[in-house]
């Protein structure tokens, strides 16, 4: 018995299996789908945000970056600022003089919010130390930000960090100093720096690289005091860390400077970790009332099909109780409604009807049985057969040979076909038959009837049953050729192939339309009484009885064309009818 059949399963464990696969299932897959995926575009969405704010101040940085490269290309494009803290002044008047008169309004108005302030370092000793120029002294050469420079031989700014200071610094060297070093150092506003960290709408940590990896700026609190100048690549970061990488590109002056930021995916995902008891409630609530609605449902379906079940298997003990009315429209109720009235259907019938049609059906075949008897008894059949000879040897006498030959021939058919003792016959007997049963058709028909038997010498013992070939070749005769114009011809073949018997009977006659022929089949399978096709539909009949379903029956038809038929009959002994 298969296990896990449908048919074999009781209805509760059906309805079980349905809530399961409908229900239990589909809601668990829905509420995990659903997480994953909100949990999966969060991510996304805070990821895309992460990676626009990492931009953004990308940009603001630059801007403030480059409005310290602004000042600083126009000083060092501007040769008559350039002439002036080049040249040697013959006194300390003359310099003052000259700063009054050019330098001093130079340096006014160059300010601005990215700038925090800008110095001019020179070592031209004929300038004095004041305001925005400085004499470019042994500690300012040893300075940290001094010595940072001179791995820079660019003509355009270097971004420098030191002491927690970004600074651009430019030598002025555009036209000829004599020989004089002249330098250019502007420190950028920090605190709008600051600023632009703090406010940038990224959630999480950033941190600004100079070209060798090294961090220089941060909005990370620990940064200021133990990462700045360290290498970002040996910070360890915890696992579900989200990296972001910007770097500046096509900017002589930035170049190789990058902006890291990393993100904590707690922090991504808290916005979900905070719906994730809704999504349990919800999914609780999806869970009981289902459950409590199909349990309900499934009791009222299955009690009572339990209570039918049981009266059903008491009738089956003759045991005619009906079930006890219940106020109920549906399959079920009408189920028992029409249990009850079979019931006591049946009841009635068994012991006002069956009893009494018993009787009457025995009586009637007692009846039939005496009408058999006294027929039989009125026919003798040796006396047909003498009176057949008779006029068979009165034939002879008076040299009539054909009619002779014919009434032998009936004879024969008669002899045959009223013995009945035995159910089967061979093959070759039964074409005997066929042959004396189409010498007759000959003498009727003439020349208009031409005939064809071939037989394979291998199958001629088996044994088939009695005039099962027979009908249909007079059915071929009688309603095929008698009602063609032309000459008829009739072919029977009966050959054997692959274990089974072949017997293929074909005529030219007028043949069947395909409405004729559809009402023929239908006929030959109904369990009717005999029609206009008796032969045939004995001889069918016979076949179904004696092969079951080991027998195949075709029949093929033009109209005005003719017929074929085509019987296969198993040659196993086991599927072969009895004596």
């Amino acid at each position: 018995m298969p296990r896990w059949n449908l048919n074999y399963m009781k209805l509760r464990d059906k309805l079980l299996l349905m809530y399961v696969l409908s229900v239990f299932i589909p809601i668990v897959v829905t509420n995990v789908v659903f997480y994953n995926v909100t949990s999966a575009n969060i991510r996304s969405q805070k990821t895309r945000d992460a990676g626009m704010a990492l931009n953004n101040l990308k940009n603001d940085l630059r801007v403030t970056i480059d409005q310290g490269v602004g000042l600083s290309y126009s000083l060092y494009t501007d040769p008559v600022f350039n002439d002036t803290i080049s040249r040697s002044f013959q006194s300390h008047f003359e310099y003052i003089d000259a700063y009054n008169s050019y330098l001093k309004g130079q340096f006014s108005g160059q300010m601005n919010q990215g700038i925090r302030w800008y110095q001019v370092y020179t070592d031209n000793s004929t300038i004095l130390s004041s305001g925005y120029i400085d004499r470019l002294t042994d500690d300012v050469r040893n300075s940290d930000w001094y010595v940072q420079f001179q791995a820079y031989s660019a003509p355009y700014p270097a971004l420098i960090s030191s002491d927690q200071m970004l600074s651009l610094v430019q030598r002025l060297d555009n036209l000829d100093t004599g020989g004089r070093e002249q330098l250019l150092k502007i420190d950028l506003n920090m605190d709008m720096i600051k600023q632009y960290f703090h406010n940038s709408g990224f959630d999480g940590k950033v941190y600004l690289l100079d070209p060798g990896g090294h961090i220089q700026f941060s909005n990370d609190p620990t940064a200021e005091e133990a990462q700045i100048g360290k290498r970002y690549s040996e910070i360890q970061f915890p696992n579900k860390m989200i990296p972001f990488e910007i770097t500046y590109t096509g900017i002589n002056y930035l170049e190789g400077w990058s902006l890291h930021g990393v993100m904590d995916e707690e922090i991504v995902l808290k916005e979900v970790r905070k719906s994730r008891s809704f999504v349990v409630w919800l999914a609780c609530i999806n869970f009981v009332l289902p459950s409590i609605i199909i349990a309900a449902m499934s009791r009222s379906i299955h009690v009572r099909l339990v209570r039918i079940l049981k009266h059903m298997k008491k009738v089956k003990t003759q045991n005619f109780q009906t079930i006890p009315p219940e106020d109920a429209r549906d399959e079920i109720g009408q189920l028992t409604m029409e249990f009850n009235r079979m019931t006591e259907t049946i009841h009635n019938l068994i012991h006002e009807v069956y009893l009494a049609d018993i009787q009457k059906k025995d009586l009637e075949l007692k009846q039939q049985e005496a009408q058999l008897h006294a027929l039989h008894s009125q026919i003798n059949p040796h006396f047909l057969f003498n009176t057949l000879e008779s006029v068979r040897m009165r034939s002879l006498i008076k040299g009539e040979k054909e009619t002779a030959k014919i009434v032998h021939n009936m004879a024969k058919m008669f002899r045959k076909s009223i013995s009945w003792n035995q159910n089967d016959v061979t093959v070759k007997e039964e074409l005997e038959l066929i042959e004396s049963f189409l010498q007759i058709q000959k003498y009727r028909f003439g020349e208009k009837l031409q005939y064809t038997i071939e037989a394979d010498p291998a199958v001629l013992m088996y044994r088939i049953p009695k005039m099962v070939i027979l009908p249909f070749v007079e059915n071929a005769s009688i309603h095929g050729i008698e009602s063609s114009p032309g000459v008829g011809i009739i072919q029977l073949f009966v050959s054997m192939e692959n274990d089974q018997l072949h017997i293929r009977l074909t005529d030219n006659g007028i043949g069947m339309s395909q409405a004729k022929l559809e009402e023929l089949l239908s006929y030959l399978d109904q369990n009717t009484d005999m029609g206009e096709h008796v032969g045939m539909k004995n001889a069918y009949s016979r076949l179904k009885l004696c092969y079951k379903n080991h027998f195949t029956f075709d029949i093929q038809t033009w109209e005005g064309e003719g017929t074929h038929i085509q019987i296969k009959l198993p040659l196993d002994p086991s599927a072969m009818p009895g004596d």
